[in-house]
């Protein structure tokens, strides 16, 4: 065959191609998933997790409005919109919902037993009844936990690290399950270490600043934040009043850190979410979330803001800052 001929062929055959081309992708399947979130939505912490979790699906072959449709909830206020908005985003009938922080899951567990639910950052999923097991959650749920409750002790080491004076150290926390499994773990090492330990409830605004104004008064005193939603809702007050005080807060989210926070030792959430979304991915191509495990956290970042060692005087250990996973200067 003859070079300008063959060309002709050539050409023919991709011309006649791209008509096919086109249908296919004009044709491929839309699918649909959910995304309840207990947080403003124009929150830069809120926004990062979204967009690890959209990249995740991406990295996945999912792209927003070419094969993948999201519909959300952003459930700002009271417990009773949140389960209306579950119930709301359940209606959609998406084939798969992301649960965010906080009670998005047991409120879409009560609106749903069939749609496929993945956690993102479950604390004690079994002993919340999320699941009946790490190993088979046995249900239609199934994700990733965000606590190990052996982080609690750690706090209170890195805390006795960085001020090595310690003598009284209160946790930050809410009244429930969670919070006293923290802060059993706690008090273990508290004894090692002959650190006396006080709860402080923060689920109100004024109770925190009274209690953190009676609890400073005593002298080589810290603080340790529980993971909780009443610690990432007062941040901002807890980092003011951490300053105001001059106490050393060892926090249990990053964005503590990001925010003034002295220290931040926490699972890395950024990461959690684009691992949800394999979860995501492998439930939409067929996998039951019945037979997928629950998965525990494999990454745990240490972030040092020395803008605000200086703000509260104090001088953190070399020894510390070279284990740290970022400093903030």
């Amino acid at each position: 065959m003859r070079r300008r001929e063959f060309i002709k062929v050539v050409a023919g055959s991709v011309a006649a191609a791209w008509p096919l081309a086109a249908r296919a992708q004009q044709t491929e399947r839309m699918r649909r998933i959910g995304v309840l979130m207990h947080s403003p939505p124009n929150e830069p912490e809120v926004k990062a997790r979204m967009a690890a979790f959209l990249q995740g699906m991406q990295d996945a072959g999912w792209e927003v409005g070419r094969n993948l449709h999201v519909e959300y909830r952003w459930s700002v206020d009271d417990q009773a919109r949140l389960f209306r908005d579950a119930k709301e985003l359940v209606a959609q009938n998406p084939e798969v919902i992301l649960a965010g922080v906080g009670a998005t899951t047991p409120a879409l567990q009560q609106a749903t037993h069939v749609i496929p639910i993945v956690f993102a950052q479950a604390i004690d999923p079994v002993g919340a009844t999320y699941v009946d097991s790490l190993g088979r959650p046995g249900s239609n749920t199934t994700g990733f936990v965000q606590l190990d409750y052996g982080l609690a002790g750690k706090w209170l080491e890195l805390l006795k690290e960085a001020a090595p004076q310690i003598k009284h150290v209160a946790m930050l926390r809410e009244a429930n399950v969670a919070a006293v499994g923290q802060w059993a773990v706690m008090q273990t090492v508290a004894n090692s270490l002959n650190i006396e330990t006080k709860p402080i409830d923060i689920r109100e605004a004024s109770g925190i600043e009274r209690a953190v104004s009676a609890f400073a008064q005593s002298p080589d005193s810290g603080m340790v934040t529980a993971v909780s939603a009443a610690a990432l809702e007062r941040k901002d007050l807890i980092i003011k009043l951490a300053t105001q005080y001059r106490l050393p807060v060892v926090y249990s989210y990053r964005v503590f850190a990001d925010r003034g926070g002295l220290m931040s030792y926490a699972t890395d959430i950024l990461g959690q979410y684009k691992r949800t979304a394999s979860y995501v991915d492998r439930i939409l191509k067929g996998e039951k979330p019945a037979e997928m495990p629950v998965q525990n956290p494999t990454k745990y970042e240490l972030i040092i803001n020395l803008k605000s060692a200086k703000a509260i005087g104090l001088t953190v250990p070399p020894s510390l800052l070279s284990r740290a996973d970022e400093i903030i200067e």
